[in-house]
């Protein structure tokens, strides 16, 4: 592909002379490299080789997740089964998923190689690694023995991996810990703070927020989680549902504060 170092070229040829064609030549190949990736990126291809990673990586590292503190409970084996029957998994894509979570429950299994691959597979995509890291913290919150500090720890060092801080993490958790408190589109009532600071904690952002603020986080956050751009970046449509129904509670979270704030 040369078209980007065609016209940069010509520019600077028109504006610098030979000088000029030489910067502008240099810019359009550093263009073109970019143009071609993205291409590489969006092949179909490419698509289900990070869809696979996606499934794979999840599960080895749910199983990483429910034996870091030294043992699988039986609420967490159960928990497993709840997140492959909420996907809707067809029998052989259900023993996968077990292979993998079996494999990253094993004394032997090693977690930096996994978070490394996943990595190389996702490229410039940092959006995804912080897709899995959000998937990973809202399933790992949804069991029912909550999270103890060993799972905590394991994911302060997943996350680390992937390129993102502890304070990063703990926005994540906080917005997912809020998110929870939302089901069915209403307020459940069990968050810590009333549903009017789950709320805003639930979109991540302060109550001293604007108008126009609140509104392009909830943007933002809605377009994060929409099933077609996930599934264009290539995270499996099986786990679209998590998703979706995060996007509810997303939806639930902003009308309380939209209704509360036409109130006052």
């Amino acid at each position: 592909m040369f078209y980007g170092k065609a016209i940069a070229g010509l520019i600077g040829l028109l504006s610098g002379g030979i000088f000029g064609l030489i910067i502008g030549v240099f810019i359009g190949h550093s263009f073109d490299r970019g143009l071609v990736r993205t291409f590489n990126f969006g092949s179909p291809e490419n698509i289900e080789r990070i869809k696979e990673s996606f499934f794979a990586t999840n599960f080895l590292l749910l199983g990483y997740l429910a034996k870091v503190d030294g043992r699988i409970s039986k609420s967490e084996i159960a928990h497993a089964e709840l997140v492959i029957a909420q996907m809707g998994l067809n029998s052989d894509q259900r023993k996968r998923a077990i292979e993998f979570f079996q494999r990253g429950s094993a004394a032997a299994f090693k977690v930096e190689p996994t978070v490394a691959s996943f990595k190389e597979v996702c490229g410039s995509q940092k959006h995804l690694q912080q897709t899995m890291l959000a998937f990973l913290v809202s399933i790992a919150l949804a069991d029912e023995h909550g999270l103890v500090e060993a799972e905590l720890n394991a994911l302060q060092d997943i996350a680390g991996q992937m390129g993102f801080n502890s304070a990063q993490l703990q926005h994540l958790l906080a917005m997912a810990q809020a998110q929870g408190s939302f089901n069915d589109g209403s307020y459940s009532g069990t968050g810590n703070g009333n549903s009017l600071e789950d709320a805003y904690s639930a979109l991540g952002v302060a109550q001293s927020v604007t108008d126009k603020e609140l509104k392009r986080a909830y943007r933002k956050l809605m377009s994060q989680n929409h099933p077609d751009k996930l599934i264009a970046k290539g995270v499996p449509e099986e786990m679209i549902k998590i998703a979706t129904g995060k996007s509810q509670k997303i939806v639930a979270a902003y009308d309380a504060i939209s209704k509360h704030r036409a109130q006052t």
